[in-house]
C-alpha cells in the first residue's frame, strides 16, 4: 500500500472513530426554566487552574436553504448549549453565588445565540450564504467572548456581589424580552 493510501486510510480511520465521540458528547440546550446544580459539573478539574469553576457552553447553528418564487430562503436554527463534561468546580471554593454566577455564563450564551438569531433573520443573503453565515457566526463568538470576559472581570468573578446581583437582575430582563 502506498503512503498516501495509508494516509488516506489514517484519516477515515480518525474520523470514523471520532465521530461517535463527538456525537455522544452530552449537551444540555438552554432553557428558561433550567438552573444548575453542581451535579451539572462532570468535568475534571485542571490541576494548573486558579478558577473556582468553569462553565463549558456554546453556540451552534444548522440551516438549510431552498428557492422560493425565484429568491433564496434560509431555514435555520440556533443553539445554546452547555457541556457538562467540560465543566467543572471546586467544591471548597465554590457556594450558590459562584453556581448562580456560572447559570448566568450560560444565560449570556443564550442571549448571544438570540442575537444570531436575530441577525440571520435580517440578513439578506446572496448565492454565498454559507461563507455568509459563518462570518456572522463568528462575528457572534466573538461579541458574546468579549462580553462574557466584561461579566467576570465586573463581577470579579462574582467576588462583588452588588456588581454581581445587577448582572443577574440586567441578564433576567434581556432574557425576558
Amino acid at each position: 500500500m502506498g503512503l498516501i493510501k495509508k494516509a488516506h486510510l489514517i484519516l477515515v480511520l480518525l474520523a470514523t472513530l471520532t465521530i461517535p465521540y463527538v456525537q455522544c458528547q452530552e449537551v444540555v440546550s438552554w432553557e428558561p426554566d433550567f438552573r444548575f446544580t453542581w451535579n451539572d459539573f462532570k468535568g475534571d478539574v485542571p490541576i494548573t487552574s486558579g478558577a473556582a469553576a468553569t462553565t463549558a457552553s456554546g453556540i451552534t447553528y444548522r440551516f438549510s436553504t431552498y428557492d422560493e418564487n425565484d429568491e433564496l430562503k434560509v431555514d435555520y436554527n440556533v443553539y445554546a448549549y452547555f457541556y457538562p463534561t467540560k465543566s467543572w468546580y471546586k467544591p471548597k471554593l465554590c457556594n450558590e453565588v459562584t453556581l448562580l454566577h456560572e447559570q448566568l455564563h450560560f444565560d449570556i450564551t443564550e442571549l448571544y445565540a438570540r442575537k444570531m438569531r436575530k441577525q440571520l433573520a435580517e440578513t439578506k443573503f446572496t448565492k454565498n450564504i454559507k461563507e455568509e453565515i459563518k462570518k456572522i457566526y463568528k462575528a457572534t463568538i466573538r461579541q458574546l467572548n468579549d462580553f462574557q470576559n466584561k461579566y467576570d472581570s465586573e463581577t470579579n468573578y462574582s467576588r462583588n456581589l452588588p456588581v454581581q446581583e445587577r448582572w443577574v437582575k440586567e441578564i433576567e430582563a434581556a432574557l425576558k424580552k
